[in-house]
């Protein structure tokens, strides 16, 4: 019985630890690491560096966009809310 209750409890540690990976991007920023939730559950950038890339690269990729990463590098200081605005009223 107790053997049974400890691997469920392993089981269920591990599933919430998939699911806590499979709902955010980790976006690596220098040598800090933030996250940043995700629209759905996927592996789809799940691990993301900013580092030698431009903003505009950043913001070309889809689902990190559209996930809000303009709002984290803004927060950074890597980008003003003017130059966000612009970059996204290309998108629309």
């Amino acid at each position: 019985m107790q053997n049974g209750l400890k691997k469920l409890i392993i089981w269920a540690v591990i599933l919430l630890c998939g699911y806590f990976i499979l709902s955010n991007h980790f976006i690596f920023i220098g040598s800090s690491v933030q996250l940043l939730k995700k629209s759905r559950l996927t592996l789809e950038y799940t691990l993301f560096s900013t580092q030698g890339k431009s903003v505009e690269s950043i913001m070309n990729v889809d689902v990190l966009r559209e996930d809000g990463i303009g709002r984290l590098l803004v927060e950074k200081g890597m980008i003003t809310e003017d130059k966000l605005a612009t970059i996204l009223e290309r998108y629309r």
